[in-house]
């Protein structure tokens, strides 16, 4: 099993074990969500998907509940999606999503990361495009087993491909990924939920466009960087273009 392997389990370990930041995380999500597309979330696809990705964290109903109605109130905090870019250590290139309620402080602290990991945060642009946004979809395969005659029917709400257990730490949950174009998030779920599929969790993600090859050493001081960004609570997602096909 390679080093990537080893990372994702380390770090699905460490998110069970701070079940309090995940909630939080999501419950900014769901605020988000509610603030974009209102409290319903039959008429909110962002808001039934923090709703999925939270069941899928085992995210008490209650706690869900209270994150929505909490985020139709009139005393509802404010948070911003804002993105941060720079490079890591060895050149890497990294893309922060946080949500906050307070940019003066993020900003100062995701500088800070990259500073002393050795890495530089740079201006807004300045490694955005070497990414792809995409969206994604997990499913069971035992919820689609026909997936294979339905790619061609599925172009039309958007689909890019389809992996079947794209890693190993997923290899006994019969996992189909789907990616679609970031414009087609609501449709490509839409086409899912019409055809009765459950979705286990689904969001938007940047993909790199080229990936770098690191030694397990400078592979470590990424990981180190990635770990302090993911501990912050401001911070949703992280990517990178290091390659993690070992």
């Amino acid at each position: 099993m390679g080093r990537a392997f080893e990372y994702r389990k380390a770090t699905k370990m460490k998110r069970w074990s701070n079940m309090a930041r995940v909630f939080t995380k999501i419950g900014r999500e769901i605020s988000i969500a509610v603030k974009s597309g209102g409290g319903d979330p039959n008429n909110n696809p962002r808001l039934r998907a923090a709703v999925q990705n939270a069941k899928k964290a085992n995210m008490p109903k209650t706690n869900v509940e209270s994150a929505i109605k909490k985020a139709t109130s009139k005393d509802a905090e404010n948070y911003n999606e804002v993105v941060y870019e720079g490079y890591g250590p060895h050149g890497i290139a990294i893309l922060v999503e946080t949500t906050t309620d307070n940019p003066t402080r993020t900003v100062a602290k995701i500088r800070e990361y990259f500073n002393k990991s050795g890495g530089s945060m740079g201006t807004s642009g300045s490694v955005d495009f070497m990414f792809t946004r995409k969206s994604m979809f997990q499913v069971k395969k035992s919820a689609m087993p026909d997936y294979e005659d339905m790619e061609l029917d599925m172009i039309d709400f958007g689909l890019i491909e389809i992996k079947l257990n794209p890693d190993e730490e997923n290899s006994d949950n019969d996992l189909l990924v789907i990616y679609a174009n970031f414009e087609d998030y609501g449709t490509m779920q839409k086409f899912l939920e019409g055809k009765g599929i459950e979705i286990e969790e689904a969001g938007l993600i940047r993909t790199p466009n080229m990936t770098k090859e690191l030694n397990d050493e400078q592979a470590e001081a990424i990981f180190k960087l990635i770990d302090k960004f993911e501990d912050d609570d401001d911070v949703a997602n992280v990517f990178h273009m290091m390659d993690m096909s070992e």
